[in-house]
């Protein structure tokens, strides 16, 4: 899946399908999203934070559900990046960040 410029590694896109397959999942990574984003910060520290969070949740997926499982038995449980998906969820399910307001000269 393409948004723009960005593509979804295939890693990334199997976590996405399983989210906007499982409801309450969804739900849940909804407001982790936005709780990364009213944090604050600068967008890029908020898209690593969020990268963390979705590996660490991969990985967790892995132990039960059999895509996730595969993926690590052949591959290793080396981190995989989430830097797209990160960033597309914060598009998709943030407010966008406050733009600083020019000073008047």
């Amino acid at each position: 899946m393409e948004w723009g410029s960005m593509s979804l590694n295939r890693y990334e896109q199997l976590l996405f399908n399983y989210l906007e397959s499982h409801d309450e999942e969804k739900r849940y990574w909804v407001s982790r999203v936005l709780e990364i984003a009213r944090r604050g910060g600068r967008r890029e520290s908020q898209v690593l934070d969020l990268n963390r969070a979705l590996w660490e949740y991969f990985e967790e997926r892995s132990r039960f559900e059999s895509p996730f499982r595969e993926i690590v038995i052949h591959e290793g449980s080396r981190s995989i990046s989430m830097l797209n998906l990160s960033e597309y969820l914060l598009r998709m399910w943030a407010p966008p960040p406050k733009k600083k307001a020019k000073k008047e000269e």
